[in-house]
């Protein structure tokens, strides 16, 4: 794995590269955590997109997952989490008003996919809920958005997620220890 606190290009298509041909063996457990956007990659592209990855760190872009209620948390003996085991958000954020997706998702295949769905859509204020929808109609399990996790740095000082969207763009996202710490509280 790179050293340097953030990945290049070149270095984020070759760990791609060489996760397609051996796969990742990332375990659910490796994926819990607040995770912070900080890179996008257009599909095919080595130089990110700044402008985008900018904004969306403006607006403070975020992916936690974590167990889904009274579910036990995998260990190394017992890997694998049952279909929606893990709990997965996804946030957008101005000051403190926050637009927040939460749903389910699991671990598919030897990459492997992060799959996941949305059941709510919620408009908080700080942590005040303002309005809550139900999301009702779920789409086909092989049209559900999903994560092609690639490598996964677990330094202290430089922990990231890699992964490619369905949509073909490539993200590095950062661990954010604090808001993890915070929001166990």
């Amino acid at each position: 794995m790179p050293n340097s606190k953030i990945l290049s290009g070149e270095e984020a298509l070759a760990l791609e590269r060489l996760s397609r041909r051996q796969g990742s063996g990332l375990t659910a457990v490796q994926l819990f955590g607040h995770w912070r956007l900080q890179l996008l990659w257009s599909k095919g592209r080595a130089n990110p997109n700044p402008a985008t990855a900018a904004l969306l760190r403006g607006l403070q872009a975020s992916l936690s997952i974590t167990t889904r209620g009274d579910n036990p948390i995998a260990t190394a003996d017992a890997p694998s989490l049952e279909t929606g085991d893990l709990k997965v958000v996804n946030s957008v954020q101005l000051g403190a008003l926050q637009l927040r997706f939460s749903g389910s998702g699991n671990l598919r295949g030897r990459r492997p996919l992060l799959e996941f769905w949305f059941d709510q859509l919620e408009l908080r204020l700080g942590r005040q809920t303002l309005w809550r929808q139900a999301i009702s109609r779920q789409p086909e399990p092989r049209k559900r958005p999903f994560f092609a996790l690639i490598a996964r740095s677990g330094s202290a000082d430089n922990n990231w997620l890699l992964a490619r969207g369905r949509g073909g763009g490539l993200a590095l996202w950062l661990l954010d220890p604090q808001r993890a710490k915070a929001s166990e509280a």
